[in-house]
């Protein structure tokens, strides 16, 4: 089979890496390089970089549709998608199968944040779906499942290298099912679609007058990246790990500190931050930032 593969951040790495091991990539498609914060320098892609490892010929259109020619000319038979960045152009999909490593159990959470909207709305599980590509958003027909139990303490980062990990074995058995002949592709529960739109700056903001479980849940779905805050005396403290409490709590937003351990109240009960970042320091474990920050 000729293989090409469209991906461009972490998450995507492992996938590559496995099915060059198994089935060699012939073409790489990832995002063009970015300007880093201070421009001094491009910054390429994590699949980018893996690529040049790996001696793979990476291409990095800043539109799609600007290498379709290229495209045709290699007649693929296969293109895996995983976190590639772009909408695939129809004329791209009626060249051959593409199938994409989507980070949920669909047809829960199609979209741009799947495992952040999956832990801030509590699911006890969520999951790897290899699908087929097709013109709406997601919606394509699943080839292959696997779930991951999480609950409100799994932290987004953890969760994504698991489910990377997962995803990349999984694609494997995928073409594996695909080269032999031996799949099928089976239609999505429409009528079950949930989607998971793009995390926005509100959503950083904690809003203590949520339940407890909630706010952990939350607080724990940005983690690390790109965090959670509140504001204090003009400063936004972000917040990347904290714990129930047993605490009952009646004003939303107060602080209440006990020997070495900061608690802040929510509606029902207090949550306990165990980890914490002044802006522009280091995080920092809350025994640590108590002893050079005073809270009134």
């Amino acid at each position: 089979m000729k293989i090409a593969f469209m991906g461009t951040p972490s998450f995507a790495v492992p996938a590559l890496k496995k099915i060059n091991e198994v089935f060699k990539v012939d073409t790489v498609f990832a995002q063009p390089p970015r300007k880093s914060k201070r421009g001094m320098k491009e910054l390429s892609s994590p699949v980018h970089e893996i690529s040049n490892q790996l001696n793979l010929d990476v291409r990095t259109p800043n539109r799609l549709n600007d290498d379709l020619e290229f495209f045709k000319s290699k007649k693929f038979s296969l293109v895996v998608v995983a976190a590639y960045g772009q909408i695939i152009p129809d004329d791209f999909l009626k060249e051959c199968l593409f199938i994409n490593i989507h980070a949920s159990l669909l047809p829960s959470w199609r979209g741009a944040a799947p495992i952040q909207r999956s832990l801030m709305n509590k699911d006890k599980s969520t999951g790897i779906s290899i699908m087929k590509i097709e013109k709406e958003l997601d919606s394509g027909p699943v080839l292959l499942k696997q779930s991951l139990p999480i609950n409100i303490y799994s932290k987004h980062g953890d969760v994504e290298h698991k489910l990377s990990e997962i995803g990349s074995d999984l694609i494997v058995k995928a073409i594996e099912l695909i080269n032999e002949g031996k799949y099928e592709f089976k239609e999505q529960n429409h009528n079950l679609k949930t989607y998971a739109k793009k995390i926005t700056k509100e959503d950083e903001k904690i809003i203590w007058n949520m339940e407890a479980e909630t706010v952990v849940a939350r607080i724990h779905a940005l983690a690390p990246s790109p965090g959670s805050y509140f504001d204090y005396n003009n400063e936004k403290l972000k917040i990347f790990e904290c714990k129930l409490s047993d605490k009952i709590a009646e004003k939303p937003g107060h602080i209440h500190i006990v020997d070495e351990s900061l608690f802040v109240a929510c509606k029902d009960k207090y949550i306990e931050i165990l980890e914490i970042q002044k802006p522009g320091k280091n995080k920092q474990k809350i025994k640590e930032f108590l002893k050079g920050y005073k809270f009134s």
